[in-house]
């Protein structure tokens, strides 16, 4: 029987997400949550528990065989749930939100990605320069009916990443608000991960590490995920989910989303690359995000989320 092991401790309302539209979701015991701050590897990812969950490389529908079920900003709440109830194969829903802000049950597995927060932010900017015009509507349209959140037109993102990262790095410096429109910094979002990394039922998984050993970590999600890949499927298999081959088959992957960004799945799988903030930021800035890593990480967690597992330690076992 499905148990809950922990309620949702934070709210999180904003106009991109509602952390309440998980209250009325009916979880499944063999559930799969795939949990990351944006832009840290998601879509990757919920290919990679793809194909490991249907055991076969044929390109499905990302954004319908796994349900981003806080967005608010895609298909209506409604549709999301009878979407998710209709499935019969193991469902892996997405998510956005904090891990405080997530119910989290025993038998239900919950996969975190995380990234360098630099490469995240960078890939951010490219993401927010791709929303179409009917997509800015549609979270400005969210804002004005929404009673409880600020009366605010979300701000135009600058072209200069350098100029964008300015107002990243100043809310991360800010203490963590509370309430309706606050968004947690990546470093206090990360940080919500990581206090609960001893949890059985979740795994945390990072991008450099799948970039360095792809096969080798869609070995360790398969096991924890429980789901038997024998060797020889689990290479096609890790063949299907390399960034190239994903970026090929985009238009299949990803058919609808051209609706939300220009050139659709071209902008949605932009590089598939680190270490690209060396070539925006100056030193000013990294001495900047190296304050924050200093005040708002513990120095394990730092230690992985800019290297990955595989040249520190598994998270599990990091003393702090």
């Amino acid at each position: 029987m499905l148990k809950l092991e922990r309620a949702p401790t934070r709210t999180y309302h904003t106009a991109i997400m509602d952390s309440r539209q998980w209250d009325d979701f009916q979880m499944r015991p063999d559930d799969i949550v795939i949990a990351t701050y944006p832009k840290c590897g998601t879509t990757w990812t919920q290919r990679v528990v793809d194909l490991l969950v249907f055991q076969n490389t044929d390109a499905r529908p990302i954004m319908d065989n796994s349900v981003w079920l806080d967005s608010r900003i895609f298909a209506p709440h409604a549709e999301n749930l009878a979407t998710l109830e209709a499935q019969r194969h193991r469902r892996f829903i997405k998510s956005h939100l904090p891990f405080d802000s997530l119910p989290i049950y025993d038998s239900v597995k919950y996969v975190h990605v995380a990234r360098d927060g630099r490469d995240a932010f960078l890939s951010w900017h490219n993401h927010v320069m791709g929303f179409t015009p009917e997509t800015k509507m549609k979270v400005g349209m969210i804002v004005m009916n929404d009673p409880d959140l600020p009366k605010a037109p979300p701000p135009e993102a600058p072209e200069d990443p350098q100029l964008m990262y300015q107002g990243w790095i100043a809310d991360a410096e800010a203490e963590p608000r509370t309430g309706p429109g606050a968004d947690l910094s990546y470093f206090d979002f990360e940080m919500t991960y990581w206090r609960e990394r001893a949890r059985k039922n979740l795994l945390m998984v990072h991008y450099a590490d799948m970039k360095a050993d792809l096969e080798g970590e869609m070995r360790r999600i398969s096991d924890f995920l429980e789901i038997d890949t024998p060797t020889a499927r689990l290479k096609e298999l890790a063949k299907a989910a390399q960034f190239e081959a994903m970026k090929a088959q985009g238009p299949a992957l990803l058919p609808k989303i051209g609706e939300h960004f220009d050139n659709g799945s071209e902008r949605f799988l932009n590089r598939g690359v680190n270490g690209r903030w060396r070539d925006v930021l100056n030193a000013a800035d990294l001495a900047r995000y190296a304050a924050v890593v200093k005040r708002k990480l513990s120095p394990a967690a730092a230690d992985w989320l800019e290297k990955g597992r595989l040249p520190t330690s598994d998270p599990r076992t990091a003393a702090d």
